[in-house]
């Protein structure tokens, strides 16, 4: 009869045990934080669409798969410890050096398509933390398997314990870190409980004569790297502008801009400008404030109702209220109005305003309006949930029947980059009894639909009532009737959806040059 296999180590204190446990559950959370606020710091400069998500994914799968690989391989060669704190310390410096340097890797890779710039910013800034953070499962399993007819249940408990703690990870990062800190003290928070975890090991448990020198070097490493890129990530894009408001939430970070006087406001989300303004005449000074409010006047004979589908720092909807109609105003993220009403001269008892998806507050509506403006925008692009088939027969439910639909966009004309707007158009029309498009050639194209056989044009905009900078702007985009080839577009419905992929390349130009503008010099 064989004899069992003796341990080659000493057993683990009930301490260590514990601690062991608490280290796979530490590293699980940080791994999906890694996830989630990775995309969330490279979005001002890739954006969020289904490439940056994939390339997010995609990574972090190849991370835990040779992190576990990795993981394995150290452990069968030695079960000290020191070597498994020593990757999540290596791991919690780069995550560290990720602060002051995303921008810049994010940079030099839009260079490239975003499919593939998304992919090598990602690997570059999380492949190592990640890979590094995955060797935990496989090193702990096999330092706490003592005898095999006991590892069904090791590997059972540990792979709950970190499961466990990826959930409180996710549910920190969605509820709690992202909605009221900067994603940089987020990512710095993350690596700091990571360097405290190892220096708790090293400090308590470490092999007699094993020096402390290494570690404390690397965590002052990684202390000074994550304060730096803390300190610059709060710098403004401009020696000539001074931020006066920052606020993170579940949908970017919000930032108020000044230029020196006062002269100039700007409102920033995820570094990129959303609109202008001027404080002393409380006038916006971007065209499609006053594209969206003007088509809608000039193609309704009276607006007393208004919905609208995005609030931004809510220009158009407090437009439409001065003038006695009544607004009602669905917007998605639940931190803007404080910043609205504190810089740009918002007033919410004006509005009657819901927190929320535009399209669940179309489905569930049973009123109608005279008109409704969409505007649902972040950075290079509108929700596709809201540009379907299905969306715009919800919106036309909700119209009166001279009533009309107005739509903020980003498009080409130009033949091979005109799916989007080709798409757009097709899609309206097989809801709407008449579709109109205008563009003053600035980038911003109004798409007006009504569901009359007919649209009437009552009375022109209001130029003299519009800020000196962009009344021709204004003037071109009234005047600026554009058509599309159908060929180009297809019907978009909620099953089929394919913007994001056909107006890539459009979307990725567009944000380059919204990058590029705020890029600090």
């Amino acid at each position: 009869m064989s004899k069992p296999a003796v341990p080659t180590t000493a057993p683990l204190s009930p301490g260590l045990r514990r601690f062991l446990y608490g280290t796979a559950a530490t590293t699980g959370a940080a791994i999906l934080i890694v996830e989630i606020l990775g995309a969330k710091m490279l979005s001002p400069y890739v954006g969020t669409s289904h490439f940056v998500w994939t390339a997010q994914i995609a990574v972090t799968l190849l991370s835990l798969a040779v992190g576990y690989w990795f993981g394995g391989w150290l452990v069968d060669r030695s079960q000290n410890l020191r070597r498994l704190y020593t990757c999540i310390l290596l791991a919690a410096v780069y995550l560290c050096f990720t602060v002051p340097f995303t921008a810049k890797v994010a940079f030099a890779c839009l260079q490239f398509p975003l499919a593939v710039g998304s992919l090598l910013a990602s690997l570059f800034l999380f492949f190592v933390p990640l890979t590094l953070l995955a060797t935990v499962g496989p090193f702990v399993i096999r330092v706490l398997t003592s005898v095999v007819a006991g590892v069904g249940g090791t590997v059972g408990r540990l792979s709950a314990v970190s499961t466990l703690g990826s959930v409180l990870g996710t549910v920190l990062i969605g509820y709690v870190l992202i909605p009221f800190l900067p994603n940089s003290v987020t990512m710095f928070i993350t690596a700091g409980v990571l360097m405290a975890l190892s220096a708790v090991y090293f400090f308590v448990w470490r092999e007699k004569g094993d020096s402390m020198n290494g570690p404390v070097v690397l965590v002052a490493l990684g202390v000074f790297a994550g304060w730096a890129g803390i300190r610059i990530d709060a710098k403004s894009p401009s020696d000539s502008m001074t931020e006066v408001a920052r606020r993170n939430s579940n949908f970017g970070l919000m930032q108020v801009f000044e230029t020196g006087g006062g002269g100039r406001r700007y409102y920033l989300n995820d570094y990129l400008t959303q609109n202008t303004y001027d404080p002393e005449a409380k006038q916006s000074i971007s065209l499609f404030t006053y594209g969206l409010h003007g088509l809608a006047t000039v193609y309704t004979a009276q607006i007393k109702d208004v919905l609208c589908i995005g609030m931004g720092v809510g220009i158009v909807p407090m437009q439409f209220a001065r003038e006695g109609s009544k607004v009602d105003v669905v917007e998605i993220n639940d931190a803007i109005a404080n910043v609205a009403k504190a810089h740009f001269h918002l007033e919410p008892d004006k509005l009657n305003l819901t927190v929320g998806d535009g399209r669940q507050f179309v489905n569930a509506a049973t009123k109608q309006y005279d008109a409704v403006i969409l505007d649902a925008f972040l950075g290079d692009s509108s929700p596709s949930h809201l540009m379907t088939q299905e969306a715009f027969t919800a919106m036309r439910r909700v119209l009166r029947p001279d009533g009309v639909l107005v739509i903020n966009s980003f498009g080409d004309f130009e033949p091979g980059q005109d799916f989007f707007t080709a798409s757009l158009d097709k899609t309206l029309r097989s809801v709407f009894g008449t579709v109109r498009i205008h563009a003053s050639g600035n980038g911003n194209v109004f798409f007006v639909a009504t569901p009359a056989k007919e649209l009437k044009q009552h009375r022109t905009m209001d130029f003299a009532a519009m800020h000196p900078t962009v009344r021709q702007q204004a003037r071109d985009a009234l005047e600026g009737i554009r058509t599309t080839n159908p060929k180009s577009g297809i019907v978009l419905t909620d099953d089929f959806n394919p913007v994001e992929f056909h107006d890539a390349k459009n979307r990725e130009q567009f944000r380059r040059q919204l990058a590029f503008s705020m890029r600090p010099k």
